[in-house]
This record gives C-alpha cells, sequence and structure tokens, in this order.
C-alpha cells in the first residue's frame, strides 16, 4: 500500500498511473476531491495542516509514502514567497514529521535548481528553488537525527504528455503550433537538463522499491544539456516544419542558471538510467496533445 501526495499534478499523475499499473493499492492526495482512474483512492487534505497531514497518514498507514505535492513556479516576483514557504516547506516539513511518527519510509522530491555540486553550490534563483531547498534540507535532517527512512530525488526539466500547466515551454509551443499560433518567445540560451515524465517516474518507483538509497539526495535527469531555443526547433520540426521560430519576442527571464543533473549516483544506487530519446519524448507528447486537440473538436 502506497501514499502519493499532489496526485492529481504532473509527475504525481503519472506516479499514480504506473503503480495501479504495477498492483499497488494507490492512496492519492490531493487538497481538492478528485475522480478515480485507474482504481486508486482519493483522499482531500491540505498538508500545510500539520494535525490533517499527520491523521491522513495514520488513517492510510502506507508501506511507502511518495512525497509529489508542491507549489510550482518559475516567477522570479515576492509574491510567490508565502505560497512556496507554506506548501513546500511548512507542507514538507509536515509529511516528514508524520512519516516519522508512523515509521513510513519516505521518497521526497527535491529539485535540480537547489544548491548543489552540479551547479556549484549557485544559491537558489527564485523563491520555488529556495523552498525546495529548505524542504530537501529539512528531509536530510529527518534521516540524520530521528532515523527517517527517506530518499530525495531530485528531477530536472520534466516535460510529457498531460502537463497540467500549460505556460511551460514544450506544452506552451505544441498547443500554439497545433492551434496554428505564433508562440511569443524570449531567446531562449537556456541550457536545461529535458528529461520525460515517464522516466522520472521510474526513478520513483525504484526509489520506492529499494532501500540503497535511503539518506542519499538524488539528481534525475539525464547529465545533458540542451538550449530552451533547441527545444523550440525540435517541435517546430515535428508540427510545422514549413515555419520557423521567432526568438526574442518577448523579454528573457532573469537569474536563470544552467541546471543539468549528475545521474551517476541514481545509476549506482538505484540501477536507474533514463531511456527516452529526447525526439522520441517530444513526439510523444506531441502526439498526445494531438489527440486531445482531436478530442475536443470531435465534441463541439
Amino acid at each position: 500500500m502506497v501514499l502519493v501526495t499532489g496526485a492529481a499534478g504532473f509527475i504525481g499523475s503519472h506516479l499514480v498511473t504506473r503503480l495501479r499499473a504495477l498492483g499497488a493499492e494507490v492512496h492519492a492526495v490531493s487538497r481538492r476531491p478528485q475522480q478515480a482512474r485507474h482504481g486508486e483512492i482519493w483522499h482531500a487534505a491540505h498538508l500545510n495542516d500539520a494535525g490533517e497531514t499527520t491523521r491522513l497518514v495514520q488513517s492510510v498507514r502506507p508501506s511507502v509514502l511518495f512525497h509529489v505535492a508542491g507549489e510550482v513556479t518559475g516567477s522570479r516576483g515576492d509574491e510567490v514567497v508565502r505560497a512556496t514557504l507554506e506548501s513546500n516547506v511548512i507542507g514538507g516539513v509536515n509529511v516528514l514529521a508524520a512519516a516519522h511518527e508512523n515509521g513510513v519510509k519516505t521518497v521526497f522530491t527535491g529539485s535540480i535548481e537547489e544548491p548543489r555540486p552540479g551547479n556549484d553550490q549557485a544559491p537558489p534563483s527564485s523563491a520555488y528553488a529556495m523552498s525546495k531547498w529548505a524542504a530537501t534540507c529539512y528531509a536530510q535532517l529527518y534521516h540524520r537525527l530521528w532515523d527517517l527512512p527517506v530518499t530525495v530525488l531530485r528531477p530536472s526539466m520534466v516535460y510529457g504528455p498531460a502537463q497540467p500547466d500549460t505556460t511551460k515551454l514544450v506544452p506552451y509551443v505544441t498547443l500554439c503550433l497545433l492551434g496554428g499560433h505564433r508562440p511569443r518567445l524570449t531567446r531562449a540560451t537556456k541550457l536545461a537538463d529535458w528529461i520525460y515524465v515517464d522516466d522520472v517516474v521510474d526513478a520513483f518507483v525504484l526509489a520506492g522499491e529499494s532501500d540503497k538509497a535511503i539518506g542519499h539526495t538524488l539528481d534525475i535527469g539525464t547529465g545533458l544539456k540542451t538550449p530552451a531555443h533547441e527545444i523550440v526547433e525540435r517541435l517546430y520540426r515535428i508540427v510545422d516544419p514549413s515555419s520557423k521560430p521567432e526568438f526574442g519576442t518577448t523579454p528573457d527571464r532573469p537569474h536563470d542558471i544552467t541546471q543539468v543533473g549528475d545521474v551517476t549516483p541514481a545509476a549506482d544506487l538505484l540501477g536507474w538510467h533514463p531511456v527516452t530519446e529526447l525526439d522520441e519524448g517530444l513526439r510523444r507528447t506531441v502526439d498526445w496533445y494531438a489527440s486531445q486537440e482531436s478530442h475536443k473538436e470531435s465534441r463541439s
């Protein structure tokens, strides 16, 4: 029996689907009531409420808790400080405390944007990155001081089908092109480590099954740097090869830092490797969004 927080989100929903396919009894958590799609059991809970979180874990008593919930935002504005603090830090600590109290093995979600060897310990460049760093530090603290069996996975730039935030680069450009619109683009020079969502789910499942990575914090990426403009150009070749993107039509986001994962520790401890090539992952993603658009047209 497993418990998945953030189960209605991007990674969480894919993780629930995989775990159910593997035959697990899955208890899924969201802030709002959800309808089961794969036989999972839904719970509505606010994880920034300590009592509510503890009661949830006590009632389910999972063998593994996958904490994937969080406030994800690339904003550089101070208006997101409180939301990321309450969701990612306070919510994360509440989950860790409830897991410790009930002796539950935990797979905790960090971020590639945290200070780490792969980015020369660069300071967080956003409120989101700061909050994820703090939450990871608390996870490490719970392991060191109180022996919580926790593994932290830090996914890099995740893309794939059914990404709820369609302002993210891959769904935004894809949906613009499928709809016959020209996306507004920055110069798209940022280098990032792009990883397909199914590969990320593979890592979570392996971390839940194995004890070898307990106490470790692992990057989950490809180890490859790909500029954002190359992602856009590949999407154009898949969807609209007769057109070319127009870069620089909207301002660049400030303080972006190159983020690339060190995948060797995950390979050594989990036996995990990314398997989806970038072109194949992007093509699967485009196909999914195209099928959704076709369904919309058929219903109208």
